[in-house]
């Protein structure tokens, strides 16, 4: 009785550090987070911390990969519908604008070059696969090789999120201002992949 007690007393301490760990390197990054301040933010001391985790870097790569499984799951492509991939993944950055942030992090201390999620081997693959049969449908263009549809219309999803460099939304703006994202955003990716 005493072991399940301390197994679920863990995994509280383990999601809890998990949080705050996502909103401290969400805003600072992997150079500027601060294990201290994650520590007392989740309320789980530092000894615990490296329990679980070996390292800050550690620590990083297991809140990127949680809120990548996140929005995989949440988020599924679907080839044939590639205009509503995009707005929901706009809306997804709305609801968690944290994993952009985790992502332009990763991207800027970590990986300045190439495939970003290299540590998740065929973290893709479905979704290459689900574009390659909308293009053998003929429902998207087959000129465009899947990977680079991909990453174009992430990047278009992106447009509005907190890496942009013109207006970051924010879920409490009007829901009028959304819509008109969402809808610019469907049609530009509509016409972008049309065959």
């Amino acid at each position: 009785m005493k072991t399940g007690q301390i197994t679920s007393a863990g995994e509280a301490s383990r999601r809890r550090l998990l949080d705050a760990a996502t909103v401290e390197f969400a805003a600072y990054g992997i150079a500027g987070a601060r294990i201290d301040r994650i520590s007392a933010n989740a309320n789980v001391n530092k000894a615990q911390i490296y329990k679980y985790y070996r390292s800050k870097d550690e620590l990083f790569d297991a809140v990127f990969a949680e809120h990548l499984d996140m929005i995989v799951e949440t988020v599924p492509v679907t080839g044939d519908d590639l205009p509503g991939y995009a707005v929901r993944l706009y809306d997804s950055y709305l609801v968690r604008p944290e994993l952009v942030r985790l992502a332009t992090w990763a991207r800027l201390e970590r990986t300045p070059a190439g495939d970003l999620y290299h540590f998740m081997p065929g973290h893709d693959s479905e979704k290459l696969q689900s574009i390659a049969d909308a293009q053998a449908k003929g429902i998207v263009n087959p000129t465009i090789a899947p990977a680079e549809v991909l990453a174009l219309v992430t990047a278009m999803s992106m447009t509005w999120s907190p890496a942009s460099p013109m207006h970051t939304a924010h879920k409490d703006e009007p829901e009028a201002a959304h819509d008109t994202r969402r809808n610019a955003l469907s049609l530009t990716v509509q016409r972008a992949f049309a065959p």
